[in-house]
């Protein structure tokens, strides 16, 4: 149990936590930055879209600081991580949010198509992790948090790469928590069902999603605070004992 867990406090705060958040600038990445902010921590948040940096001042001009970043590259990552911690003085969360899905027949799937979604999907977690999790390792304290989905679970037709990739996710999340947390740095994944972010609406309508969500025991997609609300808990010192696990967030669909 938690020092602030016996005081009796609120042990979802983030209070003097600083949290970077990968693909922040829209959909899911926000939504969780937006929630941590609401429960006290400094955000970072880092995206390939220059919207990230007004986005950030919209958010909280004094404790969001938005970042151009790729995340495929090294010395894009290592100089934001830098920066970051130059920024506010410490780290102590990483959510891994940076995303891309391209939906071909597998037969059908351009090259190109798979290296940029392993790129972004795996590749960049792997960096960001790597980077944060050398400062986290020094201080002998940290939560990663990788957004995988309910492909990295079971197959989606159409989805090879991004099945792969989070499937990917799932494995280095694993691998990560096991080899960091005798420095007490805990890291998990996310698991989502669909979606409704911007992106998510548009590929899900119509007919494609009554059939998705005929096979959601809960009949009804997520709402990006779904996810938010679960990086909350997984961040914070009510987690102070979960590590290595894969959080589905699928209203049911991997139990059939």
């Amino acid at each position: 149990m938690s020092n602030k867990q016996q005081a009796g406090q609120d042990p979802l705060t983030l209070d003097e936590k600083v949290a970077l958040v990968t693909g922040g600038a829209a959909g899911i990445g926000y939504a969780i930055a937006e929630r941590y902010l609401q429960h006290g921590a400094r955000v970072v948040l880092m995206d390939r879209s220059t919207a990230v940096v007004d986005t950030a001042r919209r958010l909280d001009a004094q404790r969001a600081l938005g970042m151009v970043v790729d995340v495929t590259d090294s010395a894009s990552v290592e100089r934001a991580v830098a920066q970051a911690q130059a920024y506010f003085g410490r780290l102590d969360v990483l959510v891994n949010s940076a995303g891309i899905v391209a939906l071909h027949a597998a037969e059908e799937l351009p090259e190109q198509s798979w290296d940029a979604t392993l790129a972004v999907n795996l590749k960049g977690v792997y960096l960001t992790s790597q980077a944060v999790g050398r400062i986290f390792i020094r201080q002998r304290s940290g939560s990663i948090i990788n957004l995988a989905s309910q492909a990295g679970v079971v197959a989606l037709p159409g989805h090879l790469a991004y099945c792969a990739s989070k499937a990917g996710v799932i494995g280095l999340t694993q691998v990560l928590a096991l080899e960091w947390g005798p420095y007490n740095v805990r890291v998990n994944a996310i698991s989502p069902t669909v979606v409704l972010t911007e992106l998510g609406r548009k590929a899900w309508s119509g007919e494609a999603a009554e059939q998705m969500l005929a096979k959601i025991p809960l009949r009804r997609f997520a709402e990006p605070q779904d996810v938010a609300a679960s990086a909350l808990f997984l961040a914070s010192d009510a987690a102070s004992m979960i590590t290595g696990t894969n959080l589905l967030i699928d209203g049911g669909y991997t139990i059939q």
